[in-house]
């Protein structure tokens, strides 16, 4: 699957990376507070979302430099596209609470 140069490639790897990483993260910090070794409050409403979302967002840069290393053109956009949708959708989401 890595070898493929194509948009739809990189988009499928662009929407699925941060959604497990967003799952995992989750669950470590919901298994990490069920532990009590986190808090559970954040420092405003949503912290812990709004966080994991901008880190599990950040995950596509893995593929990225992959993709550009081989050179893989066509899937390096793909990943850029899945990434900038999920930009938008993460600033329209959680905007009202940090703007």
């Amino acid at each position: 699957m890595w070898n493929k140069n194509t948009i739809p490639v990189g988009l499928a790897i662009g929407i699925l990376l941060p959604l497990l990483a967003f799952g995992l993260l989750m669950l470590l910090y919901n298994q990490l507070e069920a532990a009590g070794i986190v808090s559970e409050e954040g420092f405003s409403p949503m912290f812990r979302e709004r966080t994991t979302g901008v880190i599990a967002i950040c995950f596509n840069l893995i593929p990225l430099n992959a993709f550009q290393k081989r050179r893989a053109i066509n899937s390096m956009r793909g990943v850029v596209l899945a990434t900038v949708v999920y930009v938008i959708i993460w600033v329209v989401y959680f905007g009202k609470f940090i703007l």
